[in-house]
């Protein structure tokens, strides 16, 4: 089956002239954006990962034809953002890592201002409103001015207003930056509820590396303008992180003895005592090489006198993937 592409970069680029008075060469050129070649696909929840600085807004702006690529080239839903920009944002939503809300407008105000400014028709303006505010849960305070919102709530109105004209692709920037765990997770079923409708596509950028596991079918990661690693989740584990981590609840009547025994075991690292559950064992997490030496650890462990309740094999997360990425 052939993937339709709605993002395609060929070595695209962007440099910025920092300025620095005072100083003996006052001027340098930095490259937020290097070579960067990528494409993404309808339907797919593309998460682009870095740390601040690492390029994502740059490349988002450049995506949306706010700003101009130094070099390379970029098609998005088949237009160029340099040249044919506005055409391309009434098709894209946005919504950035800070929105900007009318404080003094309500969310059903802010909701029919924008819906007007994207040209959406008069007559479905109404029902498109009533829709949103149902599905964002945001219908009992629609009629107040937004200045008196929580920051989840006023999240959930920006992600709505990105939506309002029913964008093909979405591009959020730490879409939840600074909410509480539960206002976090909220917007999460959104994203996966909304932007995954109709075949829409996602352009995440985070550096929330659990958000990213969770929503994901693809990542990239960037690091200082760069693309360092593209691929699935489960991919970049696989390709990237070498290494079987074990998480072992143990008898504490036992437990120096594990650990002993642990800490002599040919090529086991990092071993830790990870949580004392309170009711007679305790956790100790540990990694080897490669899975095929977990039977023979055992073995040593009874042998040594250990009471194993439980052994588990951990897979590498995103957050092992990065940072593995990262220190080499």
């Amino acid at each position: 089956m052939l993937l339709d592409s709605v993002i395609t970069t060929c070595a695209l680029t962007r440099q910025f002239v920092a300025h620095h008075p005072g100083r003996g060469h006052p001027t340098d050129v930095v490259t937020a954006v290097d070579a960067l070649t990528l494409e993404i696909y309808r339907g797919e929840v593309f998460g682009f990962l870095g740390h601040n600085g690492a390029g994502k807004t740059t490349t988002v702006r450049v995506l949306n034809g706010v700003l101009a690529p130094t070099e390379g080239s970029a098609r998005v839903l088949n237009l160029d953002p340099s040249s044919e920009g506005p055409a391309l944002r009434r098709r894209t939503g946005v919504l950035t890592e800070t929105p900007a809300l009318g404080e003094k407008l309500t969310a059903r105000e802010q909701l029919a201002l924008y819906a007007t400014l994207y040209d959406v028709p008069a007559r479905a303006i109404p029902n498109r409103i009533t829709t949103l505010l149902r599905d964002f849960e945001l219908v009992e305070r629609a009629d107040e001015p937004v200045g008196g919102y929580s920051k989840g709530m006023r999240q959930r109105l920006a992600l709505a207003r990105a939506l309002i004209h029913e964008p093909e692709l979405i591009f959020l920037d730490e879409p939840t930056s600074g909410l509480d765990p539960v206002a976090a997770r909220y917007v999460h079923r959104l994203i996966q509820q909304w932007c995954r409708a109709d075949g829409r596509t996602v352009f995440l950028c985070t550096h929330n590396l659990n958000e990213a596991q969770q929503l994901c079918d693809r990542v990239a990661i960037m690091e200082q303008g760069k693309l360092v690693a593209i691929g699935t989740p489960q991919e970049l584990a696989q390709n990237l992180w070498k290494g079987t981590r074990l998480e072992i609840e143990v008898a504490e009547a036992g437990l120096a003895v594990v650990l002993a025994t642990l800490r002599a075991f040919a090529d086991v690292r990092d071993v830790a005592l990870s949580d004392t559950l309170g009711k007679g064992t305790s956790v100790i997490s540990a990694s080897l090489p490669d899975r095929e030496s977990v039977p023979e650890l055992l073995a040593a462990i009874v042998q040594a006198g250990g009471r194993v309740y439980r052994l588990t094999l951990q897979e590498p997360t995103l957050e092992d993937v990065y940072f593995a990425l990262h220190q080499a």
